[in-house]
């Protein structure tokens, strides 16, 4: 992209708290990625509600605190999302959702407009989908968005809130997808596919055009399949993991990072390891980052 170094990557979504046995921590998908776009040196904004209440007024206090920018509307009729979080033995997390939540109803506004416009990055899930208020606003700020914007959909798919046609219609607005390998399944049964995993991703591919796949597959490493820059496999790393949340999160935003930066597919993969696997190391969805320059080469 040129000769920018610092990108505007918008999360559109859900921010909430998660509840872990140990306390609350910031989380959503889309929030966690544009945290962990802001620390990678990007201009990350938050697009999403909160209600009128203490963990509302948290959340932005927050944000603030972490320099992440966000254009998050304060609601009177709903709360400030929560999610009960269960971690096993290896920190995997189980999630439990409430729903009727303030970012259940985001609702665009004009200030939206001028960050939509000039995107670099706009990452969006299948769970702020759950209700029309917020699929209606995704959507429409998907289609604002510069024909030169990476398009990054992680499909994030939680409990029983999403469905096929929203997946696809979300998959097809896409330049990039990210998912986990129990989703990569989920999405070949909907588009009626079988075989390998390579073959799920070529055929995946092609049928929405994409430029890049991300495959996280926990302990067994990850995968970029990509159109134009080859295909990357890693094992990934061993470290002690506290929990698993936000690694994902904090994956992509480290390639949408180096994908803004021209990087070659591998070192843009030995980039993402390292933020993920430094994150599973600390405890929370959006700890605070090394230096830049240890995560590019490693700690």
């Amino acid at each position: 992209m040129g000769e920018k170094t610092t990108f505007t990557m918008v999360g559109i979504g859900e921010v909430l708290w998660d509840i872990l046995p140990q306390g609350k921590q910031l989380g959503g998908a889309p929030a966690n990625f544009a945290c962990h776009a802001s620390q990678l040196g990007n201009n990350g904004v938050i697009f999403s509600s909160v209600g009128k209440d203490s963990l509302g007024t948290e959340i932005l206090e927050v944000l603030d605190k972490k320099n992440v920018g966000h254009i998050i509307s304060v609601q009177d009729k709903y709360p400030t999302g929560t999610v009960s979080v269960e971690l096993d033995s290896e920190g995997a997390p189980t999630y439990t959702i409430h729903e009727d939540v303030a970012w259940d109803h985001i609702r665009l506004e004009k200030q939206h407009k001028k960050f939509t416009e000039k995107a670099d990055v706009i990452c969006y899930g299948s769970l702020a989908c759950r209700h029309d208020d917020s699929a209606k606003s995704i959507f429409e700020c998907i289609e604002a968005t510069p024909s030169t914007c990476i398009r990054l959909f992680d499909v994030n798919l939680r409990q029983d809130y999403y469905d096929q046609e929203t997946i696809l219609k979300l998959l097809e607005a896409a330049t990039v997808l990210k998912l986990n390998d129990e989703e990569l399944l989920v999405v070949a049964h909907f588009l009626d596919i079988s075989g390998s995993e390579t073959t799920l991703l070529q055929l995946i591919r092609h049928t929405f055009d994409l430029d890049l796949i991300i495959l996280t597959k926990g302990e067994h490493g990850s995968r970029l399949f990509s159109r134009e820059l080859g295909d990357s496999i890693l094992k990934g790393q061993q470290v002690k993991v506290v929990d698993t949340i936000g690694a994902g999160d904090s994956f992509a935003g480290a390639v949408a990072t180096g994908l803004c930066l021209d990087m070659p597919l591998e070192k843009i993969h030995q980039f993402a390891d390292n933020v993920a696997a430094y994150v599973c190391s600390q405890a929370g969805a959006t700890p605070e980052l090394p230096p830049l320059g240890e995560l590019l080469h490693g700690r």
